[in-house]
């Protein structure tokens, strides 16, 4: 419920201040002020873009749309420096945060002590500005200001990582659960004498060189969805890599674990190709057998997933403890299908 409410709160101040900088921007257009217009349409630009405007906005193309607008933002207030007029240099305020919110740590600093740079020297040769002294003092009480706020944000963000169950590209389980969670549910299959199978999922990328990192992770989100519709309410998923989840499906025997991971899989390739994405998906199945713990049964499925990538992909490949590779017999496979988007 706290999320729900910080993201509908943050929707609405989005859209107000994109109201407010469209308006500036076209009222500066108005009074013959062009790089002001272009300052406040640039920053309209990138909040339109951002993904508290749209939840759709963390999805590609618009994380790099984003990150042009705060480009063509900086630009255009490093061309005030030498152009005028000094009063988009109040503007240089919030491009500190700005930075460290849409670009990586390193880059933001980088830009952060570019700018800071930039602003002392312009100030120092600016001739008639007599409260220059004062505006570089404050932006850089400004600056400091914003990097106590980064700092206290990684440190929230490291103490509450512990205590953090879901993924928040997938909304799957974290991974600091699995074992625990697994265990559990192994003890009681073996007490109430039930089957039980886990589906390792990975989306083949050594198939699809091509596809940029983040266009992949753009996707998380919709394979997150689309993996909570196909499992029961007592089942639990959870990613255990990048671009890897692992279900626990309790109650189900081999058989039909093959048969559920061969419908996830083919409904994730309709997903990535509906998209664009020229990608497979290949799933690795493992069941309870006598003697398996969380470790051992993790290791099972990983290495089914392994297997059936090497084989090329775009399939499910069930793992038997019976049937160990190091024995010479081949685990038991589902079916490969005849084309990738079959």
């Amino acid at each position: 419920m706290a999320q729900m409410a910080e993201k509908f709160l943050l929707s609405r101040l989005s859209r107000a201040g994109f109201g407010a900088l469209a308006t500036v921007a076209v009222l500066c257009a108005l009074l013959g002020q062009p790089l002001a217009a272009a300052t406040a349409a640039a920053a309209a630009g990138a909040v339109i873009s951002g993904r508290t405007f749209h939840a759709n906005r963390q999805l590609a193309p618009w994380p790099k749309v984003q990150r042009l607008f705060f480009i063509a933002l900086l630009l255009v207030l490093l061309t005030s420096f030498w152009t005028g007029p000094w009063a988009l240099s109040h503007w240089l305020y919030a491009i500190p945060l700005a930075a460290f919110a849409l670009l990586p740590q390193s880059v933001a600093a980088l830009v952060t002590a570019a700018i800071t740079l930039l602003a002392v020297a312009a100030t120092q040769w600016a001739e008639g500005l007599a409260e220059r002294h004062q505006m570089i003092s404050a932006f850089l009480l400004t600056v400091m200001l914003c990097a106590l706020l980064v700092f206290l944000r990684d440190y929230k963000t490291r103490q509450l990582a512990p205590l953090r169950r879901t993924d928040e590209l997938t909304q799957a389980a974290s991974r600091e659960y699995l074992s625990a969670d697994l265990h559990k549910e192994i003890q009681r299959s073996e007490r109430e004498g039930t089957d039980m199978s886990i589906i390792m999922i990975g989306l083949d990328t050594h198939l699809s060189d091509n596809d940029p990192d983040e266009d992949i992770r753009s996707i998380l989100p919709r394979i997150g969805r689309y993996l909570h519709s196909q499992i029961r309410d007592f089942d639990t998923y959870y990613r255990v890599a990048d671009l890897q989840l692992l279900v626990i499906l309790p109650g189900i025997r081999t058989r039909d674990a093959i048969t559920r991971a061969e419908t996830i899989r083919k409904g994730l390739g309709t997903l990535l190709e509906s998209h664009g994405m020229k990608l497979t998906v290949s799933t690795g199945i493992a069941g309870l057998n006598i003697g398996d713990d969380a470790d051992s049964l993790q290791h099972s499925a990983a290495n089914a997933l392994r297997r059936a990538q090497q084989q090329g992909g775009n399939r499910s490949q069930a793992y038997s403890a019976w049937n160990h590779p190091s024995s010479g017999s081949k685990p038991a496979s589902a079916p490969r299908p005849e084309g990738p988007g079959s």
